[in-house]
C-alpha cells in the first residue's frame, strides 16, 4: 500500500541514496524506517551462501518501518536500486509524524496489520508435510495477493523455483522435481524469468484435498 505526504517534509526528514548504496544491512540494530518519495529500493535476505530479493519498494512504499515497533536486528538489507529519495524516521520523531500525519500513522496500522496475515500464511506453508501440496500452497498464497486475485484462473509470477523453495523451506532440487512434475501435468509453466499458473483452480483442488484429510 502506498501513500503520499507532503513535499515539504523533505527538508526536514529527507535523505537520499545513490544507485547500489546500502541503506542499511541485515542483522544490524535499527530504530528508524524510511518513506520512498522517488526512485526503487531491494529488499535483501541471505539464505546460506546466496542472497535473494525479497521485495522492490518504490515511491509511496515505507521499508524499515518494523524497527518503531521491534527492537531486534534487521531481518534484511536495504539497497537503493537507482537515485533514491526518501523521508528518514526514527523513535525520537515518531511521535510528532503520528499526530501531525494522521494518514500515515492509518497507512502504517494497515501494513502492521498485512504483515502479520502475511507471516502466519508462510507458517501456514511451512507446516504442511507433503512437499506437493506445500509447492501448490505457495503459488495460492502468491496469487492472493495479486490484484486479478478472483478475476482470472491463470496468474503469472515474476519468481523463480529457488524462491518458491525459500517460501517452502525446502531444498531447491526438492522443490524442483514438484515444479517439473506440475509443467509434465499442465499444472505449472516454467519460464526463465517466470512461472505461469495457466489453470488456479488446479491448485486449488490440491491444496484443499490435503485439508479435508486432515479435518
Amino acid at each position: 500500500m502506498s501513500i503520499v505526504l507532503p513535499e515539504s517534509l523533505f527538508d526536514k526528514f529527507g535523505k537520499e541514496f545513490q544507485p547500489g548504496q546500502i541503506i542499511f544491512c541485515e542483522w544490524e540494530p535499527g530504530n528508524d524506517f524510511y518513506f520512498i518519495q522517488k526512485g526503487r529500493v531491494k529488499i535483501i535476505k541471505t539464505f546460506g551462501n546466496t542472497q535473494k530479493t525479497l521485495d522492490v519498494m518504490s515511491q509511496g512504499d515505507i521499508f524499515g518501518e518494523m524497527a518503531i515497533l521491534e527492537e531486534e536486528p534487521r531481518s534484511a538489507s536495504a539497497i537503493a536500486v537507482d537515485q533514491v529519495k526518501t523521508l528518514h524516521f526514527n523513535r525520537t520523531n515518531f511521535d510528532t509524524l503520528m499526530s501531525t500525519q494522521p494518514q500515515l500513522a492509518y497507512s502504517l496500522l494497515l501494513i502492521y496489520t498485512r504483515r502479520i496475515y502475511d507471516a502466519r500464511r508462510r507458517l501456514q506453508i511451512l507446516l504442511i508435510d507433503d512437499l506437493n501440496v506445500k509447492v501448490a500452497d505457495v503459488f495460492l498464497m502468491l496469487s492472493e495477493k495479486d490484484p486479478s486475485y478472483g478475476h482470472s484462473n491463470e496468474m503469472v509470477f515474476t519468481i523463480t523455483v529457488d524462491d518458491v523453495a525459500n517460501w517452502c523451506g525446502q531444498p531447491a532440487n526438492d522443490v524442483n522435481r514438484v515444479i517439473m512434475a506440475y509443467v509434465k501435468q499442465g499444472k505449472l509453466e516454467l519460464f526463465a524469468d517466470r512461472i505461469v499458473v495457466p489453470n488456479l483452480k488446479d491448485l486449488q483442488r490440491i491444496v484443499s484435498s490435503k485439508k479435508k484429510n486432515l479435518v
